[in-house]
């Protein structure tokens, strides 16, 4: 049997940071998604979303080392809120916002290539992982398939 988020430890979280500054928090929330019951798993998953991506569009630097770790727990079974981790999965997906903003203003590339990088980084790490996405696909639970054919519709846009 495989142990889920074994490779956590192979992060340096606390050298990373996330919305809130460093994101040394985000292995216990990833582990209260994975094992936690439902009130437990959604609190902890939102709080996740707002570190790693804020508004549902604005991602940071522990986004990209996140995602492996999404698509993980978006597979298990015992996870509660897989519909919302191929949503915020999504999400991450879709973010520009720093892309878009230094289209517009290319003078503020400077500043925010950083935030450039790292949207770019989490868009590959979403595509990295889609063989996941056959699976989940024919999960009985309809409201994960639709889920699942959702982001695969946005990925292959």
């Amino acid at each position: 049997m495989v142990t889920p988020l074994k490779d956590l430890g192979h992060v340096p979280w606390d050298t990373i940071k996330d919305s809130s500054g460093s994101a040394k928090a985000i292995p216990v929330l990833l582990h209260n998604v994975a094992w936690g019951d439902e009130a437990t798993a959604a609190e902890a998953l939102g709080d996740l979303r707002t570190r790693i991506c804020q508004y549902g569009f604005v991602v940071d630097q522990a986004t990209a080392a996140t995602v492996p770790f999404l698509w993980e727990l978006a597979q298990l079974p015992q996870v509660t809120c897989r519909v919302q981790i191929l949503r915020l999965l999504g999400n991450i997906a879709a973010a520009r916002q720093w892309e878009s903003t230094a289209s517009v203003y290319p003078k503020l590339l400077n500043y925010s290539h950083d935030y450039v990088g790292w949207e770019r980084a989490a868009r590959r790490a979403v595509h990295a992982d889609t063989g996941a996405l056959h699976h989940l696909l024919e999960e009985p639970d309809s409201e994960l398939a639709e889920a699942a054919a959702e982001l695969a519709s946005a990925l292959a846009a």
